[in-house]
């Protein structure tokens, strides 16, 4: 599953899109340098029942932002994303997905 599949799979379980989940956790102080993944993940567990794979995903936006690694950009395998900046808005009005 590509880094852009788990997010849309994460607005799908949740009714909220990657960017309303962040902006939620930086309002609660989860965007902080020293802020520990497993808060996040909890947060996350409690209010939303994501699982620790999807938590993850949404761990590193929230934390690093939407940029990603070139590493699976392009490639062929099942991790591939066409591009290395993840689209936060919503699947809905994801301009790749048109």
């Amino acid at each position: 599953m590509s880094f852009q599949a788990y997010l849309d799979k994460i607005e799908e379980k949740t009714g909220k899109t990657p960017r309303e989940l962040v902006d939620e956790a930086h309002q609660r102080g989860y965007g902080a340098a020293d802020v520990k993944s497993g808060t996040i993940l909890d947060w996350l567990k409690a209010d939303y029942e994501l699982g620790r794979g999807h938590g993850m995903a949404l761990v590193h936006v929230i934390k690093n932002g939407a940029q990603i690694s070139d590493k699976h950009v392009g490639t062929t395998g099942t991790h591939s994303d066409p591009s290395n900046m993840l689209w936060l808005d919503g699947k809905a009005t994801n301009p790749a997905l048109r």
